[in-house]
């Protein structure tokens, strides 16, 4: 096999080319990046549409045959609320994860010089994505301008770890005290501010549900039942009930006879 050469010194290259095919491969950054959409189930085009991505170029990402910038790498960890790193840590079994203060970014909301609240992701804790943990600072301006959490099939839970916070959910309005948590279903459009006593600070954390909620009070067996009556009663219309048509035909026999 030729030597390869460093097109701009001439000089032979130091590291195998192979071998960096090898550790990029290893990454698996196509893979991890297939499970996370998969797991939001988010189709390629949605995915392009929010990253600024093609379909068939993230298509060809997922399964190894490109490798992503940094940039667009980025584009596609800040929709799933990854840290960069997580597409370069080696998988383990277990995980012991730290997320120190001083590296967490504070993200404003709102106006640049009044933000309504500020929030803390804890994302990169959470490698599989099923939970979304974040903390809110809840300012004064957000009884103005409330935080209207996405609405989504999946569950939410409040703590609140400081001050008072209002939580609108559908026609209900709900006040939370320090201490306090709340458990809700993500379905519902809901709106939170902090109290007029002032700012407040509570932990959110979110759950996406990869199947349909049942809703409250419907019974699986039941509604299997009533399924299957109907599918029954459907084809007896249409086919006719062979055991009613049978009675029927001995009938016009014995009167014939």
């Amino acid at each position: 096999m030729a030597e390869e050469l460093n097109l701009a010194t001439g000089a032979p290259i130091a590291v195998d080319p192979e071998t960096v095919e090898h550790l990029i491969e290893d990454t698996k950054i196509g893979a991890r990046i297939k499970r996370l959409r998969l797991r939001r189930s988010m189709g390629l085009v949605e995915l392009g549409r929010q990253t600024g991505l093609s379909a068939s170029f993230l298509s060809q990402l997922e399964t190894g045959r490109v490798v992503p910038t940094l940039r667009n790498l980025a584009r596609i960890s800040m929709i799933f609320g990854k840290d960069l790193s997580y597409f370069f840590q080696p998988d383990s079994d277990a995980l012991f994860r730290i997320s120190r203060h001083k590296n967490r970014p504070r993200l404003p909301h709102g106006e640049r010089d009044n933000p309504t609240h500020i929030a803390e992701s804890f994302g990169i804790l959470v490698p599989n994505d099923s939970l979304r943990p974040c903390l809110a600072e809840f300012l004064p301006a957000s009884r103005a301008d409330k935080f209207k959490p996405q609405v989504f099939v999946g569950s939410e839970i409040i703590i609140v770890l400081a001050g008072t916070i209002e939580v609108q959910y559908g026609d209900a309005l709900h006040v939370l005290e320090e201490g306090d948590a709340a458990y809700l279903d993500a379905r519902t459009g809901r709106s939170i501010c902090c109290s007029a006593d002032g700012p407040a600070r509570a932990m959110i954390i979110t759950s996406h549900h990869r199947q349909p909620l049942r809703p409250e009070g419907a019974d699986p067996l039941q509604q299997r039942g009533k399924l299957r009556s109907a599918l029954i009663a459907e084809f007896t219309k249409s086919q006719g009930d062979p055991i009613l048509d049978s009675a029927t035909t001995l009938r016009r026999e014995a009167k014939a006879s």
